[in-house]
């Protein structure tokens, strides 16, 4: 018999194919009814087929999918990055693909979706695109981020979003390309709120703020009327409050800004039968967005809100750079204070106290300078105050009393010839309280040798007048030893003579103001001083007055010839001043006494 014949198929093989073709079916039933939305993509990005979910959750017929471009449903071109990962995994060169991606359905609203691109078993099929609707677990977020973002009590922006926004306004692809390139705060904070707090409790302090926030958020609104951006409204905690203007126009949109911000205030706040009335203090900075950035900003804030409480509360204040320079001086010089004291940064200069009869050196001042390493040669005015607040005057004033007294005696020892000068020491007040003024003195002259009627200690009238207990005990005590008591700056402060007379005070300082305003009798050099009679009769009747108290009067601040001549006349016993020698090194004094060539008008 010719031919051949095929004969019957082997059963394994046939078992092999009824198993095959039963899976295809299998798995193709559960991808058509599987709730994950899926659909499978050729290796050119068409669909070749999807399932019903992804035809509901786009809002289309899942029979309209297959021969579409995959990217184009599930928007995976919209950035250049996804574009180039989608196009890596239909190529094989990349496993796998998961991004999230905003959908817009055709019923009008956004479907938040979660894409995953993964290749398929058989590589040569293509890839599998499956999308998970995240909506709800992106509702969730939000609402937690809100919660965190938020501040329970107002309902305003917290701190952290207040951070946030001023932070990325500040980024610089935010004011470069569109905008002012500029930014602006008003950093608030409410008057004595603290009071209704511990007066009334917190849940009507917690209603306060509340009411404040929404004054606050119409004076936002209404600012932003008609301008691009609303300024944004935020509790920075307690009873602070910001208000940030991004793109501001310039300090006086600012300033009105913070002008209605105070108004809306004003009026009184009824809350569960209680009626409150308060106010704020506003600090507001406005500024280049170029450079700055969000701590220098809230630095500056912070500093302009602390001087308008300083000036008053119930008030704005603009940041004022110079002024800010002298606060950050201030606040340098504070820091270095004591470690200055031991490093011997501190000298002493001395002004000549001179006899107006005979024109003869009787005396000198110590004027304390601090020589800084960056700030160069200080004056006292720049930091005896700060030393007084902090407390480190004690050891600075004792410092200046030993070197005082060590060079008066210095020049006593090198000019045996003449008669000795005494040194005059200026005195805080807060050195009598906070030492024992008596012993170090006492234990100064006793190692230094000088005498104590050769040391004058100098206050202010103002701390002598009305002093008692200590005070009033330490002076007694130390005229009792014969140091002399001078009133600096006399005439100025509280001017009780009657008082005067009790205390143990040997010398009146005229303060300068009294010797400017001298008739000049034609000095042509004191014309930008208009004469004022009335000071001259004034300055006359305190230097009978002392004298018949047994005081001696020095005059500060001598300039002319003029002036020492008329001091002369009315008896004032010592002047001091620029006519006779600024401030000097104590190698000048020394000079001035081995020649002694002072004479009344002749510096």
């Amino acid at each position: 018999m010719s031919g051949t014949s095929e004969g019957p198929t082997p059963a394994a093989d046939l078992d092999r194919s009824a198993v095959t073709d039963s899976d295809h079916n299998t798995y193709h039933r559960v991808f058509a009814a599987a709730p994950l939305s899926m659909a499978v993509v050729d290796r050119e990005g068409l669909v070749v087929s999807a399932n019903a979910a992804l035809g509901e959750l786009l809002g289309t017929d899942p029979d309209g999918l297959p021969g579409r471009v995959a990217a184009d449903l599930v928007d995976l071109a919209s950035d250049a990055r996804t574009w180039h990962a989608y196009r890596e995994v239909l190529r094989g060169r990349q496993a796998r693909l998961r991004c999230t991606r905003r959908l817009k359905h055709p019923e009008g609203h956004s479907v938040w979706v979660q894409v995953t691109v993964a290749p398929l078993a058989d590589a040569g099929t293509g890839v599998l695109v499956s999308v998970a609707d995240i909506s709800a677990r992106r509702e969730l977020q939000a609402r937690l981020r809100h919660l965190q973002m938020h501040d329970p009590v107002t309902r305003l922006p917290n701190r952290t979003l207040f951070f946030e926004r001023l932070s990325g306004a500040l980024e610089a692809e935010s004011y470069e390309l569109s905008g002012t390139g500029r930014i602006g705060l008003c950093y608030l904070d409410l008057d004595g709120f603290k009071a209704v707090n511990d007066t009334l409790g917190h849940r009507v302090g917690d209603r306060l703020l509340a009411a404040v926030a929404e004054r606050l958020t119409r004076v936002a609104d209404e600012a932003g009327y008609a301008r691009a951006q609303t300024p944004l409204v935020a509790r920075l905690g307690g009873d602070e409050f910001a208000l940030l203007v991004e793109d501001s126009t310039g300090t006086e949109q600012l300033a009105d800004l913070a002008e209605s911000a105070l108004k809306a205030l004003e009026a009184p706040f009824d809350l569960a039968g209680q009626r409150l009335s308060l106010t704020a203090s506003i600090g507001v900075v406005e500024r280049h967005a170029a450079g700055t950035t969000a701590t220098g900003l809230m630095q500056a804030a912070d500093t302009t809100l602390y001087w308008a409480k300083a000036d008053g509360k119930a008030r704005w204040t603009l940041f004022d750079p110079e002024r800010n320079a002298h606060r950050m001086t201030r606040q340098a010089l504070s820091s270095t204070l004591r470690p200055a004291i031991e490093r011997g940064e501190f000298a002493l200069e001395y002004q000549p106290l001179v006899g107006m009869e005979d024109g003869r050196l009787s005396g000198v001042e110590a004027l304390i300078r601090w020589n800084h390493p960056q700030f160069g040669t200080l004056t006292p005015n720049r930091f005896i105050g700060l030393a007084e607040e902090d407390g480190s005057i004690v050891q600075l004033g004792r410092w200046a009393l030993e070197t005082a007294c060590r060079q008066a005696r210095r020049w006593q020892l090198d000019n045996p010839g003449e008669p000795p000068i005494f040194v005059s020491v200026n005195v805080a007040v807060r050195q009598v309280w906070d030492s024992d003024l008596v012993a170090d003195v006492a234990q100064t002259l006793a190692e230094t040798g000088l005498a104590p009627h050769l040391l004058q200690l100098e206050l202010t009238e103002s701390a002598v007048m009305g002093s008692g207990g200590r005070p009033l005990q330490a002076l007694q005590a130390l005229s009792d030893m014969g140091v002399r008591i001078a009133i600096d700056d006399f005439g100025t402060g509280y001017s009780n003579l009657a008082y005067l007379s009790r205390l143990p005070v040997s010398v009146l300082k005229l303060d300068g103001s009294f010797v400017r305003g001298f008739q000049y009798e034609g000095d042509k050099s004191a014309v930008a001083v208009p004469p004022n009679g009335a000071d001259e009769v004034i300055v006359e009747a305190m230097i009978q007055l002392a004298h018949r108290l047994g005081l001696t009067v020095t005059a500060e601040c001598v300039e002319t010839s003029a002036q020492a001549t008329r001091l002369r006349r009315i008896g004032c016993d010592t002047g001091q001043g620029w006519l006779y020698s600024r401030p000097v090194p104590p190698d000048r004094i020394s000079e001035l006494l081995e020649s002694q060539t002072y004479a009344a008008g002749k510096p």
